[in-house]
């Protein structure tokens, strides 16, 4: 793991590959050594080689299960109404769990394990337990909830991505989203982009790119 002074080498060095006209805004670190390291935190986020955002999913999966088991007695309480036990849920966990989501490249794995999570937490707040086998569709009714935890993060997706599209060309999100690597790809199977999980959730919602012109 690299310090924080180094993980901000990293980035710059990134954004002089990308942009050669800001090499002239930071001369010495074209000219210095960047150290390699198989991942670093940045801004809470786990960037790694792998080119997946499973080590990251992973990490805010944790991260939400540690407020879970931590507000156990608060979410199984029954002097506590659901209302209230939502508020904190959206406001402790979900939001633990949601950050940095935008980004995220969803497999299915990762799907269930974010699902999972939020299972645990809906089923203590409705105190319901295992052994009652009640499905993940009448919890949700239960404590109030109708989208689940998926259909949330493609829609903080979709607003991010409108929002980016909407950027000046010369923004670097903007120039990121429409980077394309020259190097030669590995064999094996293609990995999952996120412009492909992009495209699933607007077929699924029924929207055409230029849409998100229209602010009416």
């Amino acid at each position: 793991m690299q310090k924080a002074s180094e993980t901000c080498r990293v980035i710059l060095q990134l954004l002089i590959n990308m942009l050669p006209s800001c090499i002239t805004l930071v001369p010495y670190i074209y000219y210095s050594e960047i150290e390699f390291c198989q991942e670093y935190k940045y801004l809470g986020i786990v960037f790694d080689t792998s080119g997946t955002d499973d080590k990251e999913i992973r990490s805010r999966v944790m991260q939400a299960r540690k407020c879970i088991v931590c507000l156990n007695g608060v979410l199984w309480s029954k002097d506590i109404r659901k209302e209230r036990k939502l508020n904190i849920y959206n406001a402790l966990i979900k939001s633990s769990l949601f950050y940095g989501s935008e980004i995220w490249r969803l497999t299915e794995n990762n799907k269930r394990r974010v699902e999972a999570t939020e299972m645990d937490a809906l089923r203590r707040s409705s105190r319901i337990s295992r052994k009652d086998r009640i499905i993940n569709v009448n919890k949700r009714q239960q404590i109030g909830l109708e989208e689940t935890v998926i259909k949330e993060i493609e829609q903080n997706q979709l607003t991010w991505y409108v929002h980016v599209l909407r950027m000046a060309e010369g923004r670097l999100p903007k120039i990121a989203l429409k980077w394309i690597p020259k190097q030669k790809r590995a064999r094996g199977r293609l990995k999952k982009k996120w412009v492909e999980g992009i495209k699933k959730a607007m077929n699924e919602r029924n929207l055409n790119e230029g849409q998100w012109e229209d602010r009416k």
